[in-house]
């Protein structure tokens, strides 16, 4: 009899601590995707009126906006989902890789081993996104427990999404 109300109790200080746990993981990590948004916005924004300060844009400045849509829009899906899609940071790799060998060729840098290095690294990471879209095809990432019904849904999501 002694034992059960010990055990209760520890039962009940567990699910207490992991309430607590749970609410303070969940509020740090809105601050923090919030944080993380309001800072790519106010960038982006910024990059934007330095952009029409200049009175000329560059090709290099609206992939520049490319990237910051980018990190938009992973807060966003992050924020909706839970989930961190590697693809989008894939993206933003390419989109500054593409920048990067833009700004060096309009700045008419001579060519040099340098720009077939930024081409093989945009092929390597255009290539991990075939791998990423037909593993997430292939093997969908399906939650344990869910019905039938549910599987049938993320298995279409995971194929779905682009």
């Amino acid at each position: 009899m002694k034992i059960n109300w010990a055990e209760n109790l520890r039962q009940n200080v567990h699910q207490l601590a992991e309430s607590l746990g749970n609410l303070f993981v969940e509020t740090f990590h809105y601050l923090a995707l919030f944080a993380i948004g309001a800072v790519t916005a106010w960038a982006a924004v910024m990059e934007f009126l330095q952009m029409i300060e200049a009175g000329h844009i560059k090709i290099d400045d609206i992939l520049l906006l490319f990237i910051y849509l980018e990190l938009g829009a992973m807060v966003g899906i992050y924020f909706k989902t839970n989930h961190m899609p590697v693809r989008f940071l894939i993206y933003v790799a390419i989109t500054a890789l593409t920048r990067l060998l833009i700004s060096n060729v309009s700045h008419h840098n001579p060519p040099d081993l340098g720009i077939i290095y930024l081409c093989g690294g945009i092929l390597l990471l255009a290539f991990a996104i075939l791998v990423v879209r037909y593993a997430s095809s292939q093997y969908p990432s399906v939650k344990v427990g869910s019905s039938p019904h549910t599987s049938r849904e993320a298995l279409n999501d995971d194929k779905g999404e682009s």
